[in-house]
């Protein structure tokens, strides 16, 4: 169950990071759509509802150190940036080199523009590393939020969870919450929360 405060805490974000600035130019007219809109190389800006729920089943506290796994617009990272505050951290990894300069240069803008800049973390884009999945050199991660449909659950992304880490995914169109128990990649805790459609995950 996600606690009241969980839900408080994530509508401050929503309401802190506007969804335009992460947009095409041509989409911003439908930002306040709850719909995902497209961001250009067949990728998508997911509907807020479904980043919401996203957010809510993964529960990022302050000072978590988070990876934020096709990252996309950029949008996402800069809402968990809000969530785990200025002693946390959050890595964004994108496989298209264009999404990665147009979403550093919207959290940028975003952030020069935030009246309480101080209480922002800094968010770092990454280039995804062919044929890796996630960003084993930065691992450890207290959360991995990952935003693409896989087939199966990746062992290499379970990896790179913490000990009573949370890892947040579609998979074959599930939304799983994985909490790693233990150090075996046998000891997890895995909860169904619904059926979504997002674009594959791919390593390459």
């Amino acid at each position: 169950m996600t606690s009241n405060a969980t839900h408080d805490r994530i509508a401050e974000a929503f309401a802190r990071v506007p969804r335009d600035p992460f947009l095409p130019v041509a989409e911003r007219q439908n930002a306040s759509d709850n719909v995902p809109l497209p961001i250009g190389h067949g990728q998508t800006n997911s509907q807020p509802s479904t980043v919401a729920d996203m957010l809510r089943l993964l529960d990022p506290q302050p000072g978590h150190t988070v990876l934020d796994l096709g990252s996309g617009s950029g949008w996402t990272s800069m809402l968990l940036a809000v969530l785990v505050g200025p002693a946390g951290r959050v890595i964004g990894v994108e496989r298209h080199p264009e999404l990665v300069e147009t979403s550093r240069a919207a959290i940028d803008a975003v952030t020069a523009d935030a009246p309480d800049q101080e209480t922002l973390v800094e968010v770092a884009i990454h280039a995804a590393v062919p044929g890796a999945l996630g960003l084993p050199a930065e691992a450890p991660f207290d959360r991995i939020l990952v935003s693409a449909g896989t087939e199966s659950l990746p062992d290499e992304l379970v990896d790179q969870l913490a000990l009573g880490a949370t890892m947040v995914i579609p998979v074959a169109g599930e939304m799983l919450r994985i909490i790693r128990d233990g150090p075996g990649a046998d000891e997890l805790t895995i909860t169904r929360h619904g059926w979504y459609r997002f674009v594959p995950l791919i390593s390459e």
